[in-house]
């Protein structure tokens, strides 16, 4: 099992959806896409073991491997909305009642040495989020700019709450599998959800209600790989996602696409499909 599996809690809310040990989950013999992607699901130079599946959270992926040349894809939707059928009550509150925007700053990873970090004009960007939200703003950092100290004073100084999340998890270790119970809990009391880059908080943030928006300096990640074609494909193919005001039909038809709503299966389908039945 890949420790990308692991990511945000990912396998252990599938097996919770199974009636299965959540703590300590099964294996899935396979791949898991664990974020939105641009391309087959999976980083450009990602390596697999031949033979083993991949399972996608939606079709649009396995389309893109298919075109070229992978095989062995099988959608199961993103464990996300699994959560949320899960607990439908977390962090709900009536409509009218829903306040502000929680804004999703683009973040690096854990890159060791072979980079991670963002670089960008902060400052504009503040400026374009106080010129554009008319509600109170949380800024949601990952942990590898919150625990960068001129990233977040700069967001705290300009009078932002600054929130954290917690860490995906790396190699097994440090893995907070609650990451998604508390952004699904968050997400459910805000009426906007933004960003400067189109990822997977705005689809998480439209799923769980909210009204999204896409705008600001991109920034520039060091390391990024090119194979994935930069914002300009972005923009070419996921252009009604982009903008300060999007239309909200049109988000949740696309975030329903792009986190295979309509393939979400049934718990005794899902043991089946990852082999998780006691044998005899």
């Amino acid at each position: 099992m890949h420790h990308h599996n692991h990511y945000y809690g990912q396998t252990h809310i599938l097996a919770r959806w199974c009636g299965l040990d959540d703590e300590h989950p099964p294996r899935i013999r396979g791949y898991l896409q664990h974020g939105w992607n641009v391309g087959c699901g999976w980083n450009p130079v990602h390596e697999f073991f031949d033979g083993a599946w991949r399972y996608t959270w939606s079709d649009p992926p396995r389309r893109r491997g298919h075109s070229l040349g992978r095989r062995d894809y099988h959608v199961v939707g993103a464990p996300f909305l699994y959560l949320a059928e899960l607990e439908p009550t977390l962090g709900a509150v009536p409509e009218p009642e829903r306040r502000g925007t929680l804004w999703f700053l683009f973040h690096g990873w854990e890159g060791g040495g072979k980079g991670g970090k963002i670089e960008g004009d902060h400052a504009r960007l503040i400026s374009e989020i106080k010129e554009t939200e008319t509600e109170p703003v949380t800024i949601s950092l990952y942990y590898t700019e919150f625990e960068r100290p001129e990233v977040r004073r700069a967001y705290e100084e300009a009078g932002f709450e600054v929130i954290c999340f917690g860490k995906r998890g790396w190699n097994y270790e440090g893995t907070d599998r609650r990451f998604l119970y508390k952004q699904l809990e968050a997400f459910r009391g805000f009426k906007r959800v933004a960003a400067n880059r189109l990822s997977t908080a705005i689809f998480f943030g439209v799923a769980a209600g909210c009204e999204p928006a896409v705008y600001g300096d991109p920034m520039e990640l060091e390391g990024d790989n090119p194979l994935f074609g930069g914002q300009a494909r972005i923009a070419r193919l996921w252009p009604e996602m982009l903008g300060k005001q999007i239309d909200l039909a049109t988000a949740r038809a696309t975030t329903d696409a792009e986190l295979g709503r309509h393939h979400l299966m049934p718990p005794a389908e899902m043991r089946m499909l990852f082999d998780w039945n006691p044998r005899d």
